[in-house]
């Protein structure tokens, strides 16, 4: 798809390990995008959706930041702000992604890791993509222990995300990811299978 290189799309549901697992990565020496990192940037202060999102409604910014719980509130009220908000941050994200891809192309391997990768249907922009799993009482363990969201809000998360099982049909590869040691393990494989195949 993309001569030269690699694209590795990386995913998984909450509580899965895929912020660890990208880490994994990035300790390997391969370039890792992150999709909520670029959103936060792009909602800190003075970031490049905050002049849209103050056009929206001027509540959507507090101190020159994005004020997500404003957001979320008016979101709930009336669901086409969502589409509104989305209006100005997704082009933006896309041009993140772009600009990173654009930057690493001489690079055999780049990772995109994107929460969301098949419900936005982002697999189509990648060669391959990798899916993180564990069991459910392990992934809900992981979250709740976080301390910050009540077993309610988790469920509600995870009714929003395509079933874990789902993900892992699609994807090309899947690392379970119980322990620490085995998931490097299984990371440092792929990565060098991939690396193989691109020389």
């Amino acid at each position: 798809m993309r001569a030269g290189r690699i694209v590795l799309g990386l995913t998984g549901s909450i509580g899965m390990g895929k912020s660890t697992t990208a880490q994994m990565f990035r300790d390997l020496g391969v370039p890792v995008w992150d999709a909520d990192q670029a959103v936060a940037d792009l909602y800190s202060q003075d970031g490049r959706a905050i002049f849209g999102l103050r056009e929206i409604n001027p509540s959507f910014v507090s101190d020159g930041y994005a004020d997500r719980t404003a957001m979320k509130q008016a979101i709930a009220a009336d669901p086409d702000v969502l589409k509104q908000i989305e209006a100005i941050v997704h082009p933006l994200v896309r041009e993140s992604r772009e600009a990173f891809l654009q930057s690493h192309k001489d690079d055999a391997l780049v990772v995109l890791d994107i929460p969301l990768l098949f419900e936005t249907n982002a697999q189509d922009q990648v060669d391959a993509v990798l899916v993180v799993t564990a069991p459910a009482e392990v992934q809900r363990a992981r979250v709740l222990d976080r301390g910050t969201m009540t077993p309610e809000m988790f469920e509600a998360i995870v009714a929003k995300q395509m079933p874990d099982a789902k993900k892992r049909a699609r994807a090309d590869y899947v690392v379970e990811t119980l322990t620490l040691e085995n998931t490097k393990a299984d990371v440092t494989s792929l990565v060098e299978e991939l690396r193989a195949r691109h020389a």
